[in-house]
C-alpha cells in the first residue's frame, strides 16, 4: 500500500531568555518597542506536520512518500529523512525561498515571542499529485495534512478527480479556514482526523452535525488526549482505544502527528482499525516522552514490550510480524 503524506516541512529555532520579557518593556513606550534579547540556549529541531508524520511511518518501515515544498537549505533535513525510511523525491525545492521556519524565544516565565516564516511552503500548491503517482506506480491513499491552504484545496480536488482515496487532516490550519473550505476538504474523505476540540470547531464552521459529517466521510478518527482515540463509521459501533502508560510527560508537540504515523502504518500492514489505532497510540506515547517531534528512538524490542503490556499478547502477535 503506497501512502503519500502531504503537509508542511519546517524547522523550529527555539531560544531561551533567562530573564522576564515584562521587565524589559516601558509602559509609555510600547508604541516604539526596540528590543534585543541575549539568549543562553538555542535548539534547532526538525518539524512540520508532513515531515513529522512521514518520519514516524519511516521508523515503522512503511516507506511513506513525503509531498511538500522546502528551500535550498533542505539538504541536511532531506538526508535525515532519507536515512529514516522516507521517500523525499517528491519534495519540491524552491529556487527563491527558504524552508518554512518557526523562530521563538521563551522567557523565564514561559512567555513566548515567536514568528513563523512560511517561505517555500507557499509553493506546495504547485505540486501535482499525478506526477507523484506516476513516479511511484500509483497511490492508494493521500493524507492531506496542514500545509499551504491553496495546496490543501488543490490536492483534495485532484484526489477526487483522479479517484484517489484521501484522508483529511486540517490540524492547525482549521483556525484560518472558513466553513466553505472545510466542507470542500472533508467531503468524500476516506478518513477524517481531528482532536476533540477541532471536531467541535469543524461542526461549528461547516454547520453540519456530527451525524451529517459522518455520513460524508468513511471513517471519523478523533484523538481524545489522555483518553486515547475514537473511530466512528456509519452503522457501526465506535472503536475506542486507550493509551499506554507514560514514563514521563516531557513535550506534547508532535503527539498527534505520531498517532497518524502509527495509524497509517497499520493501514499499510493491513491490520484492523483497532490495531492501527493501538500502534498510533504507542508511537504517540514515545513522542510525548521526548523533547522534539523527531528525536525519539523506535527500538523494536522496547516498542513491542510496552505494546504487549498495554494491549495484550494477541494484539502484539499481530503487530510483531509487521514490525520485524
Amino acid at each position: 500500500m503506497r501512502i503519500a503524506v502531504t503537509g508542511s516541512i519546517a524547522t523550529d529555532h527555539l531560544m531561551t531568555f533567562p530573564g522576564r520579557f515584562a521587565d524589559q518593556f516601558v509602559a509609555d513606550q510600547l508604541h516604539t518597542v526596540s528590543l534585543s534579547f541575549l539568549v543562553d540556549r538555542l535548539d534547532v529541531r526538525r518539524g512540520g506536520v508532513g515531515a513529522n508524520i512521514a518520519f514516524g511511518m519511516g521508523q515503522l518501515g512503511t516507506k511513506p512518500i513525503l509531498v511538500g515544498a522546502a528551500g535550498s537549505d533542505f539538504d541536511e533535513y532531506r538526508a535525515w529523512l532519507d536515512r529514516h525510511g522516507v521517500d523525499t523525491d517528491s519534495v519540491r525545492i524552491s529556487e527563491t525561498q527558504h524552508t518554512a521556519r518557526f523562530v521563538c524565544t521563551t522567557d523565564a516565565d514561559h512567555n513566548q515571542i515567536g514568528s513563523f516564516y512560511t517561505g517555500a511552503m507557499s509553493e506546495a500548491r504547485l505540486i501535482e499529485l499525478k506526477t507523484v503517482a506516476d513516479r511511484v506506480g500509483g497511490l492508494d491513499l493521500v493524507l492531506i495534512g496542514a500545509d499551504d491552504p491553496e495546496a490543501m484545496l488543490r490536492h483534495t480536488e485532484e484526489c477526487r478527480s483522479r479517484s484517489i482515496p484521501f484522508a483529511a487532516d486540517f490540524s492547525q490550519q482549521i483556525a484560518r479556514m472558513d466553513g466553505d473550505e472545510i466542507r470542500i476538504l472533508l467531503d468524500g474523505a476516506t478518513y477524517l482526523f481531528s482532536n476533540e476540540y477541532e471536531k467541535g470547531l469543524i461542526e461549528t464552521k461547516t454547520g453540519w452535525s456530527d451525524s451529517e459529517i459522518l455520513g460524508r466521510v468513511g471513517h471519523r478518527v478523533t484523538t481524545l488526549g489522555s483518553r486515547g482515540v475514537r473511530i466512528e463509521r456509519v452503522g457501526e459501533d465506535p472503536i475506542e482505544v486507550g493509551v499506554p502508560d507514560e514514563t514521563a510527560k516531557v513535550d506534547p508537540t508532535g503527539v498527534g502527528d505520531a498517532f497518524r504515523a502509527g495509524f497509517l502504518s497499520g493501514l499499510v500492514w493491513g491490520v484492523t482499525l483497532e490495531r492501527a489505532a493501538q500502534v498510533g497510540c504507542m508511537l504517540a506515547t514515545l513522542v510525548i516522552e521526548t523533547l522534539g517531534t523527531q528525536e525519539y528512538q523506535l527500538r523494536r524490542a522496547h516498542f513491542m514490550e510496552r505494546f504487549t503490556k498495554a494491549y495484550g499478547d494477541e494484539a502484539a502477535a499481530e503487530v510483531r510480524e509487521h514490525l520485524a
